[in-house]
């Protein structure tokens, strides 16, 4: 699991994320491209920031399952939100989804970008991860 913690060097965070996170030995590193508020069929899950948030997470979680991963895994977010009007749907949802991943508080790093558009017109919402798999015998590791 990684390790995460904010420095006492540095102000406290902003928002719900550690400023540092590591990952121990014996891990290998997942890139997640970024996700987007699609579901299976394509389709988009809604037209605001909330319900794609909340798929976003959900696809999240798709690529966990595929490694035998959890949200503990989890090293770093990098979430692209197109346009302030935005935040408050996303944040919503993120908090909702944090308080079941990380009912302790523990949350990974995470870095919040406002950008003018995203890859499709409709897209409000975009999130990438980086994942820590444990090097186990027998472990999924390349699907």
């Amino acid at each position: 699991m990684p390790k995460r913690w904010n420095p006492a060097g540095v102000p406290a965070p902003i928002g719900s994320y550690s400023h540092v996170a590591t990952v121990p030995a014996n891990t290998t590193l997942v890139f997640v491209s970024g996700q987007v508020g699609n579901l299976r069929d394509g389709s988009l899950a809604g037209p605001d920031a909330l319900s794609q948030t909340r798929q976003v997470f959900a696809n999240l979680r798709s690529v966990l399952d595929e490694f035998g991963a959890t949200p503990d895994d989890v090293v770093k977010l990098l979430t692209f939100v197109s346009g302030t009007e935005h935040l408050p749907g996303f944040r919503a949802a993120r908090d909702e989804v944090f308080a079941e991943w990380y009912p302790g508080g523990d949350v990974p790093a995470h870095s919040l970008a406002v950008v003018a558009a995203l890859a499709a017109p409709d897209l409000t919402v975009e999130i990438e991860a980086v994942i820590a798999v444990r090097d186990m015998p027998g472990a999924r590791r390349d699907p």
